[in-house]
């Protein structure tokens, strides 16, 4: 009995879940279906797999017989070989060896590694005499076939004689002695022709013959390598004698896959099928019950749906027996409009508090209804609630009974319109208060339609076109807007527009509407047509317009669109306020800005102002054009303008004193450089207040005056009295040194003449003219050095023009050929041979004479002159550097005296202390300066800088 319910139940879940059922058959008949293929490809594997083994196994059997019968032949090979190590009947028994064994194509004897005996020779004459130790491709497998102390094929390898081939050696030994080699050679093509490989299916299988190197320890390939095929399934043999390994490949590892293909669509589809059948079988008692559960969750939602609509509902809704006048059935919106319960509506028969004619009314429109001459029936009506309130409602009554049918149940229908009521009355009160704003508004006011003007706008195709057509087109056709003109249709305006016109009313002005035209009027008429054609609702301009009078009145015209007419226009609130005065005012206000900018562009000075906080400028005057070349513009639009525009070295120092005075606000002025727009430089002086408002800083003022002629003039100054103080100074010494150098002369000869006046003999007088004639030649040559610096110090206009220096050198050192041979001097002239200077030229010679000759005189006795001459090229200056390695110069001790005259700092009687004095005073007369550096016994170097 349990079994029969458990298998009642399982019937029943089964016919309940038609496609869980269909679905179970379907995959129970495709795991079937999969089994079976399953099974299939197994079998098929599994022959395929014997099928391979066995060729497999042909070739290795077949491989491995001819390598027996080559053992046989070696061995034969090696009994040859007498007890005295010399092969006997090699040839005879040789060629019977190789006659009768096919895969052998030659015979060796390798007595001690070396091929010696080759049958048959012809042929293979390249391989006699080969020494297989020596050969580092066939020496590993010779060695390990002695190493083994057997037989061993080594290759496939290419042969000395040609050709690809496997050579067997079999080691030979002779009273426990290595004699040496037994070997046969195989060819390669001879190998694979008597194993069978030429037999193989090639369209079913890939053969591979395969070994490891011996000496790179990497498998070798000997049949051409298909990585894409040798990845397939395979099986492998191995052959120890030579270490080859043999494979078959299969070429295409899902062909057996397409004999099962069909078969297995087959059956799926079957499957497929069967459980469809049981889905669609199982599937019409559940179809039959389905549509039994829609229809009554159909009448179960119509239900709910009316409950919930009559119970959730924004009106009052009450079923009503006609016969009684009681109610069977209401919402609660009924209930609350009302304000009473069910049960109070029920005893008052529905009917609240009405006036007395209203009530009447309603028992007509009732009468009737029981009488089936009309259905339903509406009005609007006031009543009392429960709390004294009057609430005004929209009562509509429909019979539920068929046509030409008394009715029983009629459906009452209440909703609340008091709210309604109550915005119509706001809204007529609003349009009332609207009115007589419109009309009393201090603003002249306009009411206007302008639908015609964009219906005919539309007409032109004109609206939404871009504005430069819409302006083109106006141009082109004026027409046009006067027609425009005439189709603004005036709805009303207030008294203050009336006023502004000086007319009396409405009619007066839509007769003369076209008084207030003129070319201004029109221009700007034409902007409310562009506007209408933008579908642009509101516009602000300033105009004039024109009053009875014919006086022009300034005024602000603005246009808006009403809400809920800015698509059709058809009413527009446009406003003219009068602003003649305001015009007044801005001309004023305006021709006093004029007077003051052009007041400010006077000042010889960039007037400026910036905010105190951020230095940015918000004026700056025209004058900032005549001085730095920069508009007012330029300057505005760059917030760091001032700050970038400062020269670079008074930026820093500039911009922190302004902050600080600016910071202790405190007015201040300070001069520095900027950067005109050509690039020039010149000198500001910038004078700064602090500006108030209701005693808080605001803003800065300021002035900038271009001082750089005064600064120009201030430099010109003190360059002047610069020169005029060493002008004096040297002046002085000069005075000093002739005083002294004179009195000195001018005393020894007095001496000299005092004594010759007092000579007794003739021979102190000679002695006496002879001391005269050399003191007045050293007077006479002090003369000429004196006159010498004398020119150089008064020749202001000294004639330059471009010299080569390097030249010039070369020049000079020619004058002082004979020392430089005499001193062994090197001179190394390291100046551009096409540098060009501008100087004069017997300054130029001068100096390097001076130069030249002093490097030579004072040169250091124990070693070799050397004298180099550079030109040091630099940014803002040139240098020609003159050194020599000579006796040097103490500057400790006389560095202050060097350039003086007459001062000398050497012990030898040549020397005069006044070639370097005229040296730097040509120098500087030419406006450059000479510098030394120099140490005892090491050298000297002079720069003289040059211009």
């Amino acid at each position: 009995m349990q079994y029969k319910n458990i298998r009642s139940n399982y019937i029943r879940w089964f016919l309940a879940k038609p496609k869980t059922s269909g679905f179970l058959f379907f995959l129970i008949l495709s795991i079937g279906v999969a089994f079976s293929i399953f099974q299939r490809l197994q079998i098929i594997k599994e022959n395929e797999d014997h099928e391979m083994r066995a060729t497999l196994e042909n070739l290795h059997q077949n491989i491995d017989q001819c390598l027996k019968g080559c053992y046989t032949v070696t061995l034969t090979l090696a009994l040859t070989i007498n007890d005295k190590g010399t092969p006997e009947n090699f040839e005879a028994i040789a060629s019977q060896l190789v006659a009768s064994n096919n895969c052998i194509s030659a015979v060796q004897l390798v007595p001690n590694g070396v091929i010696k005996y080759i049958y048959p020779l012809q042929g293979n004459e390249s391989a006699l005499n080969l020494n297989l130790f020596n050969t580092p491709s066939v020496k590993n497998e010779a060695l390990k076939s002695i190493a083994n102390r057997k037989m061993y094929f080594a290759g496939p390898l290419v042969l000395k004689q040609g050709g690809t081939g496997i050579v067997g050696r079999l080691p030979v030994y002779k009273k426990n002695k290595f004699w040496g080699f037994s070997a046969v050679v195989i060819k390669f093509r001879d190998l694979l022709k008597v194993s069978g490989i030429n037999s193989i299916d090639t369209n079913k299988y890939y053969f591979q013959f395969s070994k490891i190197n011996p000496n790179t320890q990497k498998e070798e390939f000997f049949f051409p390598l298909k990585e894409e095929i040798y990845k397939n399934r395979k099986i492998s043999a191995t052959i120890p004698d030579g270490n080859w390994k043999l494979s078959l490949i299969v070429k295409k590892q899902d062909h057996h896959y397409s004999v099962l293909f069909l078969p297995s669509i087959l059956g799926f589809i079957i499957a497929l099928l069967i459980g469809s059948f049981v889905t669609i079988l199982l599937n019409r008692p559940k179809q039959l019950q389905q549509l039994v559960d829609i229809q009554s969750t159909k009448l179960l939602n119509s239900e709910m749906i009316f409950k919930t609509i009559f119970d959730q509902a924004p009106v009052g809704i009450a079923l009503l027996d006609s016969d009684t006048g009681n109610c069977l059935e209401i919402n609660k919106q009924f209930s609350k409009l009302m304000g009473f319960s069910e049960q109070e509506i029920n005893s008052k028969n529905c009917q609240p508090t009405a006036h007395l004619d209203e009530l009447i009314n309603n028992e007509l429109k009732i009468n009737e209804l029981k009488a089936g001459t009309i259905s339903e029936y509406s009005e609007k009506k006031s009543y009392k609630n429960k709390d004294g309130a009057v609430v005004w409602i929209n009562l509509r009554v429909v019979s539920l009974s068929k046509p030409n049918k008394k009715s029983n149940t009629n459906i009452v229908i209440v909703e609340d319109i008091t709210l309604q009521r109550q915005i119509l009355e706001n809204l007529k009160k609003s349009k009332k208060q609207f009115k007589n704003l419109f009309k009393n508004s201090p603003i002249p006011m306009w009411e206007v339609d302008m639908s015609l003007v964009k219906n005919y706008l539309e007409d032109l195709n004109l609206i939404g076109e871009k504005v430069t057509i819409v302006e083109n087109y106006f141009n082109e056709n004026p027409d046009v807007i006067l027609k425009c003109f005439t189709l603004v249709k005036v709805i009303a305006v207030n008294y203050k527009c009336l006023e502004l016109l000086k007319i009396k009313t409405k009619q007066e002005l839509i007769e003369n509407l076209e008084q207030v035209l003129d070319e201004e009027t029109i221009n700007d008429f034409v902007k409310q047509l562009i506007a209408v054609t933008q579908s642009n609702n509101q516009l602000a301009y300033d105009t004039k317009i024109m009053n009875s009078d014919g006086e022009s009145i300034d005024i602000h015209f603005k246009w808006n669109a009403i809400r809920g007419y800015e698509k059709t226009l058809e009413r527009m609130i446009i406003s003219t306020g009068d602003i003649t005065f305001r015009k007044i005012n801005e001309k004023l206000i305006l021709n006093s800005r004029q007077k003051t900018e052009s007041l400010i562009n006077t000042i010889d000075g960039i007037v400026w102002e910036c905010d105190i906080k951020t230095f940015k400028f918000t004026f700056v005057s025209k004058k900032v054009e005549q001085i730095l070349g920069f508009t007012p513009e330029e300057w505005l639009s760059n917030p760091n303008f001032w700050k970038e525009h400062i020269y670079h070295e008074d930026r820093e120092w500039a911009l922190e004193y302004c902050s600080a005075k600016t910071s202790e606000l405190l007015n201040h002025d300070f001069e520095y450089r900027m950067i005109c727009k050509n690039g020039a430089i010149i000198w500001l002086r910038d004078m700064v207040n602090i500006v108030y408002e209701n005693g808080k800083a605001i803003s800065l003022h300021g002035i900038m005056i271009d001082i750089t002629k005064s600064k120009n003039i201030e430099d010109d100054l003190n360059n002047s009295f610069n020169l005029v103080s060493r002008q004096n100074e040297r002046l002085l010494n000069f005075s000093y040194i002739i005083s002294h150098n004179l009195r000195s002369h001018t005393s020894n000869i007095a001496s000299i003449v005092s004594l010759l006046q007092a000579s007794e003999t003739q021979q102190e007088k000679e002695q006496m003219m002879q001391l005269l004639v050399s003191v007045s030649g050293l007077l006479n040559e002090t003369m000429l050095h004196l006159n010498e610096v004398i020119n150089i110090r008064t020749n202001v206009r000294l004639i330059t023009e471009p010299l080569n220096l390097k030249n010039y050198v070369d020049n000079v050192t020619k004058v002082f050929s004979k020392q430089i041979i005499s001193k062994e001097v090197m001179i190394n002239n390291l100046i551009p041979n096409d540098l060009l200077i501008n100087y004069n030229p017997a300054y130029m010679e001068s100096i390097l004479y001076n130069m030249i000759s002093n490097a030579i005189r004072y040169s250091h006795p124990d070693r070799k002159a050397i004298i180099d001459l550079k030109w040091i090229a630099r940014s803002n200056k040139n240098i020609l550097q003159i050194s020599d390695n000579g006796i040097g110069i103490d500057l400790i001790k006389n560095g202050n005296k060097i350039f003086g005259m007459y001062k000398t700092f050497s012990n030898y009687p040549d020397s005069k202390g006044v070639g370097l004095f005229i040296t730097k005073n040509q120098i500087e007369a030419m406006g450059g300066s000479i510098t030394i550096e120099s140490e005892p016994n090491e050298g000297t170097t002079f720069k003289i800088e040059i211009l």
